[in-house]
């Protein structure tokens, strides 16, 4: 099962970077390929919450996804959904950690290509781990640049 794995420190508030990288409806804000998202349903019950929603990605491409949150550990964990092509499974966790500089942000994709699909799972892992990077570099700046009343 290929991993791939980032991590970046953010100078924030934990909490407050947490909330606002579960946003959904703040994504295609965060995220540069993310064109549209939109929350299908969310539940919290105290400590937990639980999201459905959909993403629709610069090519036009719409999958669902489910996401837990656990707001007392600051993680967040979450599985692709319909369509999982090109993907057999995906399976994410965000870990949010406080460090002295504010939070080590981290980020965990277990997954595997479909058969089908026409890359390989090593192909993949080296895309998505610069990608993840390239990602977290972004939040960083966006965040970071933020004044605190928009966070």
């Amino acid at each position: 099962m290929p991993q791939a794995q980032a991590s970046i420190v953010i100078r924030r508030d934990p909490d407050q970077i947490f909330a606002i990288t579960n946003d959904i409806a703040r994504w295609p804000e965060l995220f540069k390929e993310y064109r549209g998202a939109k929350v299908l349903s969310f539940q919290r019950d105290g400590r937990f919450a639980r999201i459905e929603f959909e993403l629709t990605n610069e090519e036009g491409e719409t999958w669902q996804s489910w996401r837990i949150l656990d707001f007392e550990k600051r993680e967040a964990i979450a599985q692709r959904g319909t369509p999982k092509f090109p993907f057999f499974y995906m399976h994410l966790t965000w870990t949010y950690e406080p460090v002295e500089e504010g939070v080590r942000m981290t980020w965990i994709q277990d997954f595997e290509m479909d058969p089908k699909a026409p890359v390989t799972n090593e192909q993949v892992l080296a895309r998505m781990t610069a990608h993840m990077q390239n990602n977290q570099e972004h939040f960083k700046k966006v965040l970071e640049a933020m004044p605190e009343a928009a966070l």
